[in-house]
């Protein structure tokens, strides 16, 4: 679950397995997002990290926020099948024509669901847990919030979006607290996300 890294502090075990991981864990997952551009980054780079490391992708992150306008999906909205082309011939990011064609396909989704909805976060919020269950494994790759979030996504028309893809989503932007029990930055996650407003009361 944890183990101690050169500066003593203990950490959520995953993080051991590469020094770029530390930095990630410490500062990003797990702290509660409601930025609509972040979030559909985050779901985005998921969907690519699908059947890769996540470390892959977060090596790749820079060329992946220059490649798409830092994931402005209104921008993204009116790629064209040219942009595809081009954006398959770019080696700093995961040349998979599904994986690119998804993400311009929920950039348009993603205007749709705001258009509806207010706001990204005001529809994905609400598939945060309002408490974690006690009976709760450890460690687990699914939810059925994430299933349900998953399933409403795909009915909206959303692709790479699965159940797994979705629960890392979660985990990431801080819709579940899942650091370890002694992981130092977990206590700093709790306090977020006790002052984050989407999760008040």
């Amino acid at each position: 679950m944890t183990f101690t890294g050169p500066d003593g502090k203990t950490r959520c075990r995953w993080c051991a397995a590469t020094p770029e991981y530390v930095a990630y864990h410490d500062q990003e997952w797990g702290f509660p997002v409601d930025d609509d551009r972040r979030l559909f980054e985050k779901l985005c780079l998921e969907g690519f990290q699908a059947g890769l490391s996540w470390r892959t992708i977060l090596t790749k992150r820079p060329a992946f926020r220059a490649a798409f306008h830092d994931f402005d999906f209104n921008r993204i909205a009116r790629f064209t099948a040219r942009d595809v082309e081009r954006l398959l011939k770019n080696e700093g990011i995961v040349r998979h024509r599904g994986k690119i064609e998804a993400v311009v396909n929920n950039a348009r989704r993603a205007q749709e669901l705001i258009q509806r909805e207010g706001s990204l976060a005001d529809f994905i919020w609400r598939y945060a847990p309002k408490r974690p269950p006690a009976d709760r494994p450890a460690l687990v790759s699914v939810s059925p919030e994430s299933e349900a979030l998953s399933k409403a996504l795909k009915k909206l028309g959303w692709k790479f979006v699965g159940p797994t893809t979705v629960y890392s989503f979660m985990q990431a932007m801080g819709l579940v607290n899942d650091h370890a029990p002694a992981c130092v930055i977990r206590l700093q996650v709790e306090r977020a996300r006790r002052t984050f407003p989407r999760l008040e009361g």
